[in-house]
């Protein structure tokens, strides 16, 4: 039923882009999305882009766009993960990619 329903209307995505102090930057590079300047860090962090996916970068917002749900879901999930904070608490440091919406259609 999700295959159906992906060829005829896709799903969408949307995360949303947050930071306090140093502003991240997002950019889409061939099958990859590369955060610069994370919480002032020097390297960038790189999330994988499923094949059939779609990423666009607007602003405060990333949207992941597709057919298959399982792919962009899965999308989604590495720009998250890739953006996840470790050995600092979680409850102060809130930057990063989180997604707030999900639905069906592009």
């Amino acid at each position: 039923r999700n295959m159906i329903t992906g060829v005829m209307r896709g799903f969408t995505y949307k995360m949303k882009i947050v930071f306090t102090h140093f502003p991240i930057q997002v950019s889409v590079e061939g099958d990859k999305v590369v955060i610069r300047n994370f919480l002032g860090e020097k390297a960038p962090r790189v999330a994988k882009i499923m094949p059939g996916v779609v990423v666009e970068v607007q602003k405060e917002d990333v949207l992941v766009k597709g057919i298959d749900i399982e792919a962009v879901g899965q999308t989604a999930a590495n720009i998250e993960q890739a953006t996840k904070i470790k050995g600092k608490d979680n409850r102060v440091f809130l930057d990063g990619i989180y997604i707030y919406e999900k639905h069906m259609g592009m």
